[in-house]
């Protein structure tokens, strides 16, 4: 990163980190195991990556293991998808509930940590892990990693530029796309978090991995997810 600039403080966050649904919803969700199980239940991999991002980073990490099918964390609240199959048919005050609950905490807890940075003359970095399925609705994704930000707000762009090229570099034949498999101006918690914040204090980026690397075996992952994280250190803690 620029030296001119303030220097950097990093959060790292995970919203799709688990499938646990509290017991007080389970009767809801039986019978939907295999739902729960897939992509759709949660990001196989992405808390491990949280994680590594944080102890390589040496930054707070914020994580969620309740399934995305309770209540999208990484959703506004009003997205049509902020409920799931299972959960939009519930009566307003139980989706209210949810909220209260579940939601509203996490995204709060984000913000707490957000919004120290700027009262302190820092940059806020924000690191958020994701993972995505190999193939959905029978295309087959095209990358092993996946850097999404806006591409408006020069510092976010320079770090994601920096960071796909040293990656490459590093393991070869990675594949690492910009902007996919998502428009990293797609609804989301980064950028909820742009419209709060400028682009001179806050860089919102979501890393995506391709779930087939989890799919090889946890030493892979591990050592995948090791080499992602030190790469980003070497750019931002250089």
């Amino acid at each position: 990163m620029n030296r001119r600039h303030p220097p950097i403080d990093i959060l790292v966050t995970c919203e799709h980190g688990g499938n646990r649904i509290p017991a007080e919803y389970r009767t809801l969700f039986r019978g939907h195991t295999r739902l729960l199980a897939s992509h759709r239940g949660y990001d196989p991999g992405a808390l491990d990556l949280g994680r590594t991002f944080a102890r390589v980073l040496d930054a707070p990490l914020v994580a969620s293991t309740v399934s995305r099918l309770l209540i999208e964390l990484n959703r506004s609240p009003r997205h049509p998808a902020l409920y799931s199959t299972v959960t939009r048919a519930l009566a307003r005050h139980e989706k209210a509930r949810i909220v209260t609950r579940y939601y509203e905490p996490y995204r709060r807890e984000v913000e707490e940590h957000v919004a120290r940075a700027p009262k302190r003359g820092e940059v806020m970095l924000h690191v958020s892990a994701h993972s995505f399925t190999p193939v959905l609705k029978g295309e087959v994704r095209t990358a092993d990693v996946g850097l999404l930000y806006d591409p408006a707000r020069p510092l976010e762009r320079a770090l994601c530029e920096a960071w796909s090229a040293l990656l490459q570099s590093r393991i070869a034949p990675l594949r690492v796309r910009r902007n996919y498999p998502y428009r990293g101006t797609a609804d989301g918690l980064t950028t909820y978090l742009r419209r709060r914040y400028d682009a001179d204090h806050y860089l919102g980026v979501e890393v995506e991995m391709n779930q087939r690397h989890v799919r090889k075996g946890t030493a892979h992952w591990r050592k995948l997810c090791n080499v992602v994280a030190l790469t980003l250190r070497e750019i931002v803690r250089p």
